[in-house]
């Protein structure tokens, strides 16, 4: 018999291989977003400017650049092995699977529907009619406490806390561990997250999360 219903997968760093779906698209444009990321970080800037500085160098780059032409970009997005085997086995089991991420809805449905996620929930990009980023974002994950977002796709699938995972690698995720009955830190990127983390997993595949997820 299962001890979980639900697993919440973070998506940046996690299911990818680069720190976020954002720098993915700084990359891709040849930006540097580090600026904007400190002054988050130091409480300088909240989300909604940080996503508005961010959006706002791709347009700078291409001012009529469209919401399609970001989704093409996140094709070729290195992402982590062992994703399709980890949401089969996951879905064998009865067990549920979401991505809650503060990255880019546009990759999180990408992912959803290459691998079979359940659901996902992360910021959007504002356009215009006919597709072109008109420089907002929409913040439905609040990075300052990701247990929000977690708890609302628990709600969605009548899923109770202790019978949830949340999976991820930063100081952000702990919202979202605070939130379910286990958590794992998967190639944490700061002590916070791994001290705040019933298990740690290192490793290049992210399968190797199953052994605390339906491991005897």
């Amino acid at each position: 018999m299962r001890k979980y219903d639900l697993v919440c997968f973070d998506m940046d760093g996690v299911l990818t291989k680069v720190r976020s779906s954002w720098c993915w698209i700084h990359e891709c444009f040849g930006v540097d977003n580090e600026p904007a990321y400190r002054a988050y970080c130091n409480g300088e800037i909240d989300e909604q400017e940080f996503m508005r500085r961010d959006i706002g160098m791709w347009i700078g780059r291409k001012p009529d650049v469209t919401i399609d032409e970001i989704s093409v970009l996140f094709r070729d997005m290195p992402l982590i092995g062992g994703i399709q085997e980890t949401i089969a086995c996951l879905r064998e089991c009865g067990i549920k699977t979401v991505i809650v991420s503060g990255g880019i809805d546009k990759a999180a449905k990408m992912l959803a529907d290459e691998f079979g996620f359940d659901g996902y929930i992360a910021d959007s990009l504002c356009t215009h009619e006919d597709g072109r980023l008109t420089g907002e974002g929409v913040l439905n994950v609040d990075l300052r406490d990701k247990g929000i977002a977690t708890r609302k796709k628990m709600e969605e699938f009548g899923i109770d806390p202790e019978r949830t995972v949340a999976i991820g690698n930063s100081f952000t995720d702990i919202g979202m561990f605070k939130a379910v009955g286990m958590s794992i830190a998967f190639n944490p990127t700061d002590p916070y997250v791994q001290d705040a983390a019933d298990h740690v997993v290192v490793s290049e595949n992210i399968a190797d999360v199953l052994d605390y997820i339906i491991g005897d």
